[in-house]
């Protein structure tokens, strides 16, 4: 059979899965009465939810005797660090963009991989059918957006196509208004070559991705690149210097078709496959037959440039709502996670309550933690540290520097500037990007960006876009300036009251509302001086004879911060806590009792 291996970019809501769930029902995938969830290869409530893919799956469609391999590509750079390795897998790419909206920002960092990578584009322009359509100024957005990120010219000379992925037609005609998805499995057959592989050679395969399953452990997929991969055969991994890291035996062989993995005898070269059976192998390893000794050339996976501390969550009100509270459990789900995710990397502390957890970033630890939130785990989280290295000749200091690329208005771009600089970034580039907008590259340490992308939307109102990636170790670049103001600390436990909060409003914004639990040592909001302030919020109006105390009613409160997940993360300081249950998000200190943060902080002095 006939292989394409092909890539999907899509924004959110851009109407990718429901293109794809059609592509499934011509194809014959599904059968015509057959149910099937909406947005189907979508299947992670967080993915939904915020409208990311997060991780990277696979599909397959079979046409007139073509097999057509679907990969799903993360576009966030938090999880981009996979994009390049996926990439290499396919051989051509569809870009799937709105009429109405055209191409967004959040697409560019998959595409300008692509592009880089030589891989030529099939431009979809979906929701032709929408009252507010503007097909032609799409089509130019797309051409601007592919000279600003340098495609070569036979990039620029890409196939179009006019499509309603609700309504299962594609064509090649601006004007058409219906019919089937004939054309687009036609071009991709047509515009996307085969996969270069040698079906004559030993068996050669690249991991490209790692997941976990209960039932199979460690699933490599990648691409085979040379000779045939039997089940129950004998393999090997070798790791980027060649080195053995084991041997085994094929467990189980398996293909993408539709949403279903299914088993296999063999495979040949081209194919997209996973395999089942190491124990150790992971990606950018090559699996291959007993007689390879040369590996395939793979990019080294990017290092944790992120650190948290994730300990069982010890507060007056743990316990109350999630099932999952000791450190057995919470240590069990970390090291499953490790299985299956390359990025993340645990180790346990002298404390054995508390596990150190490195990751890539802030989003992509934030992921971990609401994951596992939802799955009702209990935790207290610390602020994010980067991770330090020592120069092996000179023993200077080195921290994590990431290259950070911001497409903003040029209204905004001297405020951006400025904020970046204060945090020692160095701006490195600087060009137009087309729409009034400016690109900026800069070189940027890691510590310095925590929870700057927050302020960074709102210094741009929300319309700038920013991309991280990992661009190496280098100097220690000196002291970033941290947060400026302390905060509100409760002295007790109970229920806040209106009364008591309306008071507490003039030093500072409020985190909290009325009528919520309270313990001593908790965050309850920020101060608007420096140092951080013990507050009553349990506090009750007086019983007098000239006035009643049931006038509450009568306050009005400003509505309370309210922070996501990521926000209260980065917001912590060293000394502070995020407290993590599946039905709330509190803020705390460390030491609960305000002798105890006394003598710390002497004993901080002191050294």
């Amino acid at each position: 059979m006939n292989l394409r291996n092909i890539a999907i970019i899509a924004h959110v809501d851009h109407g990718k899965t429901t293109l794809v769930d059609a592509m499934f029902r011509q194809s014959g995938i599904f059968r015509a009465n057959q149910k099937v969830a909406e947005r189907a290869m979508d299947s992670n409530d967080l993915e939904r939810e915020r409208g990311i893919t997060i991780l990277a799956k696979c599909t397959s469609i079979d046409w007139h005797e073509h097999r057509i391999n679907i990969v799903d590509t993360p576009g966030h750079a938090d999880f981009g660090g996979e994009v390049e390795r996926i990439l290499s897998m396919v051989d051509g790419v569809l870009l799937l963009v709105d009429a109405a909206e055209g191409p967004m920002p959040q697409t560019k960092f998959v595409t300008m991989k692509a592009l880089r990578l030589g891989l030529k584009p099939i431009v979809v322009i979906n929701k032709v059918d929408r009252p507010d359509a503007r097909v032609e100024e799409v089509h130019e957005e797309v051409f601007d957006l592919f000279v600003a990120l340098e495609a070569s010219h036979e990039q620029l000379d890409f196939p179009l196509l006019y499509a309603s992925g609700r309504d299962g037609w594609a064509s090649e005609n601006s004007g058409a208004t219906g019919g089937d998805l004939a054309p687009l499995f036609e071009r991709i057959v047509d515009h996307v070559p085969p996969p270069v592989a040698n079906p004559d050679g030993a068996f050669r395969m690249l991991a490209t991705t790692l997941e976990y399953d209960p039932f199979l452990g460690r699933v490599l997929t990648g691409r085979i690149e040379s000779g045939r991969v039997l089940h129950n055969q004998v393999i090997k991994a070798l790791d980027r210097e060649g080195a053995e890291i084991e041997t085994t035996r094929v467990m189980k062989l398996l293909a993408f078709h539709g949403l279903q993995r299914t088993g296999l005898a063999s495979a040949d070269a081209g194919d997209i496959v996973a395999i089942a059976g190491f124990q150790k192998a992971t990606v950018a390893d090559t699996l291959c037959a007993p007689e390879v000794t040369e590996p395939l050339e793979a990019d080294p996976i990017d290092p944790p440039t992120l650190t948290m501390t994730f300990s069982i969550n010890d507060s007056p009100l743990g316990g109350r709502e999630g099932t999952k509270v000791t450190s057995r459990q919470i240590r069990e789900r970390l090291l499953r996670e490790s299985e299956g995710n390359v990025a993340i990397r645990i180790s346990e502390t002298d404390d054995k309550d508390s596990f150190e957890v490195a990751g890539r970033g802030e989003l992509q630890l934030g992921v971990l933690i609401e994951t596992m939130r939802r799955e009702g785990y209990e935790l207290s989280i610390s602020r994010p540290r980067v991770v330090y290295r020592n120069d092996e000749e000179t023993g200077a200091l080195l921290e994590p520097i990431e290259e950070v690329v911001v497409d903003v208005d040029e209204a905004f771009s001297g405020t951006v500037v400025d904020s970046i600089s204060q945090r020692k970034g160095e701006l490195v580039e600087m060009k137009p990007s087309g729409g009034a907008k400016v690109r900026m590259s800069f070189l940027a340490p890691s510590r310095g960006l925590i929870g700057y992308h927050g302020d960074f939307l709102t210094e741009t109102r929300g319309t700038g876009v920013m991309y991280r990636i990992f661009h190496g170790y280098g100097p220690h670049r000196g002291a970033v300036p941290g947060r400026r103001n302390g905060v509100m600390i409760a002295n007790g436990r109970g229920t806040s009251v209106p009364y008591a909060l309306w008071y507490l409003e003039e030093r500072g914004p409020l985190f909290i509302d009325s009528g919520v639990d309270v313990y001593e040592g908790m965050i309850i909001g920020e101060h608007s001086r420096g140092n951080d302030l013990i507050v009553n919020p349990l506090k009750t109006k007086q019983l007098t004879n000239i006035r009643a105390a049931g006038k509450d009613e009568a306050v009005r409160l400003t509505p309370p911060r309210k922070m996501s997940l990521e926000q209260a993360i980065a917001y912590i300081d060293d000394d502070e806590l995020v407290e993590v249950t599946p039905k709330n998000i509190r803020l705390r200190k460390k030491l609960l009792d305000p002798n105890a943060r006394k003598r710390a902080e002497r004993a901080a002095k002191g050294d």
